[in-house]
């Protein structure tokens, strides 16, 4: 199949140049055949790591997931099961003689056990709706996970009683709820996350915890009496939406002990090897665009809480405590890439590997994730511009690939080579970072235009990561440009703030000066510049194209182009004031409109494809009509591209990720 389809585009640029060389460029077809590593466990003795490999399926154009294991030295690698279905949540029984995970039936997501010594899985579980978040209890008899739990709807009206056979249209869908929707999944049925138990042998789950609250995933103490959790069981929870603290709930009676209390979010909670002290992650509530997550520790019941003040201005994930108890590994992103770390509690940290991440496939952001064995093994999802995450381990300050699901494909594909760039801004001179992909077979004598891909976020960052999105529009001829402008996470608190309501600003100019800067290296001129972005990288996009005439043209995915509406429309609709913007828009509507791109759209001479989800409710299909529209208004080119049935994951199925890519290549070549 990976030879049945190559782009229109790329045999125009590249037909003459392929033959010449040993391995064609990377194409749309290989998107297929792209897989990856996701969530490896390794185990308490640090023998084998059980993992979820994920792929793209071509039949049912979706992603994949199956549960395999292998050695930590690369040898025995099989699938878990029997079944081909989708697979995931495997998680270590504390004795490594088990694997727990999650597996989609016939009747719906079930819990599933593997036992090491004879290779036999079993159902354990029959549940109402799917498990998540599955945890062990210390002496291996029982699992906790959590699950949602149906709710019921305010209802108005009874409504006649239609007759016998009759085909009327649907009840009308009432909701009174602050959060009744959400993007991917569409209206949210009523309802709580619940945290329950079940035995380790099967049986009945019970549930723990009550309640009109949301829990979150529960995590062992060491007496196998009580659970932890991280939730907002606050009476105002719902608009108090920023706010979470950490508690114990005893399985026995559910009775619920609040352990932290403070306006700010507390969660992401691991338990010391002796059951005595928790570590956990938050900050202090200030009300701004970005506050970097801190490492705080206490006992396991809640006193004596104090911050780690660590060395490290980045925000910290993944909590994983030494076996000695001496020390935390944790996970952050630094300069666009994302690392494992280690703290012995004294505000010292110690970088211990690079590259970690490549589990999203679509566009270089960050990700991945790790686990650590007794013996302080560290088993991770390891990534580079050339390959998305695969398994590899660190040991003994050494880092070294377990295996490589992508050598079949990548290493018979010419991938265009990734540099980094460092150039500074012109507001304030400060040092800005992004990275250039130039085509395969990259000619220095030639011109090429340049490709501008803005991020999204636009709290969040791009890195040296595989993108196959890059690489196609490399593919096509292009000398793709990604930066990290101000606002962009892994800088510091500092650099990630300065948006404050200031939201598009000075990030424009450091995208500007990017390009200036890739045009003084001679790869492309003047007059052969284009631009897009998704989300954030939308509203950049849009921005750009008001603010100046220099591309020759502009595909706008999934943008915000009023503020006003947006804030008022979307799922998160609440999210903005006060972070984003002082007040509510009815209440600052001049600074939501000098801020929304549809102020400029009046300026825009640049022919502008516009793109988006029609099932998106981040961004709305009407905020991307308004542009449509109003260029159509004003007589300049363009198109709306509707992704059916699409969410704000535009990318999410493997032909929507090739439609979107090129269709904005064939947009941008009607004006090469």
């Amino acid at each position: 199949m990976k030879s049945i389809y190559i782009g229109f585009i790329f045999l125009i640029a590249f037909g003459s140049a392929v033959s010449a060389q040993e391995h064609p460029a990377f194409s749309s077809m290989d998107v297929f055949e792209l897989e990856w590593v996701n969530n490896p466990q390794i185990s308490p003795d640090g023998q084998y790591i059980v993992y979820e490999r994920r792929g793209m399926d071509i039949m049912k154009d979706k992603r994949s997931s199956r549960i395999w294991l292998i050695g930590a030295d690369g040898q025995g690698h099989h699938k878990l099961s029997n079944a081909d279905v989708r697979e995931t949540q495997a998680c270590w029984s504390p004795d490594g003689q088990r694997i727990a995970y999650v597996s989609a039936t016939d009747q719906g997501a079930e819990i599933f056990i593997y036992w090491m010594n004879t290779g036999k899985t079993a159902r354990i579980s029959q549940l109402h709706n799917s498990p998540g978040n599955l945890s062990w209890s210390p002496d291996g008899k029982q699992l906790a996970f959590t699950m949602f739990v149906d709710g019921s709807e305010l209802s108005l009206v009874k409504g006649p009683k239609k007759p016998k056979d009759a085909k009327w249209a649907e009840r009308p869908r009432v909701t009174t709820r602050f959060k009744h929707e959400r993007d991917g999944s569409g209206k949210m049925k009523p309802g709580f996350t619940h945290i329950f138990i079940i035995p380790a042998e099967g049986g009945t789950a019970r549930q723990i915890s009550q309640g009109n609250f949301n829990h979150g995933a529960p995590v062992w103490a060491s007496d196998n009496k009580s659970l932890f959790f991280s939730a907002n069981l606050n009476e105002d929870w719902e608009y108090d939406f920023r706010n979470s603290e950490l508690y114990k709930i005893n399985i026995a009676d559910g009775k619920v002990s609040q352990l932290t209390d403070r306006k700010g979010p507390d969660h992401g909670l691991a338990l010391s090897p002796d059951g005595k002290k928790i570590a956990y992650l938050g900050y202090d509530d200030k009300v701004q665009t970005y506050q970097i997550t801190r490492l705080y520790t206490a006992d396991s019941n809640g006193n004596n809480k104090k911050e780690v003040k660590l060395n490290l201005d980045r925000s910290i994930s993944n909590l994983a405590w030494a076996a000695d108890g001496k020390g935390i590994y944790f996970q952050y992103d630094d300069k666009g890439n994302t690392k494992i770390g280690y703290t012995a509690f004294d505000g010292k940290v110690q970088k211990l590997s690079d590259n970690v991440g490549g589990t999203g496939v679509a566009r270089p952001y960050g990700g991945g994730s790790f686990s650590l064995a007794q013996n302080d093994v560290i088993a991770f999802t390891h990534t580079t511009p050339y390959h998305p995450s695969e398994l590899a381990i660190h040991s003994n300050g050494k880092t070294k690939l377990v295996m490589s699901l992508n050598d079949d494909i990548l290493k018979q594909r010419s991938l265009g080579k990734v540099e980094e760039i460092w150039y500074k801004s012109s507001v304030d001179q400060r040092d800005i970072q992004g990275w250039i992909v130039k085509p395969p077979f990259f000619d220095s004598s030639k011109k090429y235009p340049l490709l501008v891909e803005n991020h999204g976020g636009p709290i969040a960052n791009y890195g040296d990561r595989f993108s196959p999105e890059m690489q196609l529009y490399a593919s096509a001829g292009y000398v793709v440009f990604y930066p990290n402008p101000r606002g962009s996470t892994s800088y510091g608190e500092e650099f990630g703030n300065l948006l404050y309501h200031n939201y598009p600003g000075e990030d424009y100019n450091d995208v500007m000066d990017g390009v200036d800067a890739i045009l003084k290296k001679g790869y492309t001129s003047e007059d052969s510049l284009f631009v897009t972005g998704g989300s954030a990288g939308g509203i950049m996009t849009a921005w750009m194209i008001g603010k100046n005439n220099r591309f020759r043209s502009a595909a706008v995915i999934k943008p915000v182009m009023n503020w006003i509406s947006k804030t008022l429309t979307a799922d998160n609709y609440y999210y903005y004031a006060y972070s984003r913007y002082p007040g509510q828009p009815w209440e600052n509507y001049q600074d939501y409109w000098k801020f929304s791109p549809i102020s400029l759209v009046g300026n825009i001479q640049t022919p502008a494809l516009v793109m988006v989800g029609s099932n998106d409710l981040r961004t709305p299909l009407s905020e991307a009509k308004q542009l449509y529209h109003a260029l159509k208004i004003r007589k300049i080119d363009t198109a709306l591209v509707e992704m059916p049935g699409a969410s704000h994951f535009i990318a999410n199925r493997p032909s929507q990720l090739i439609a979107k890519i090129e269709y904005i290549l064939a947009w941008f070549e009607r004006s090469r």
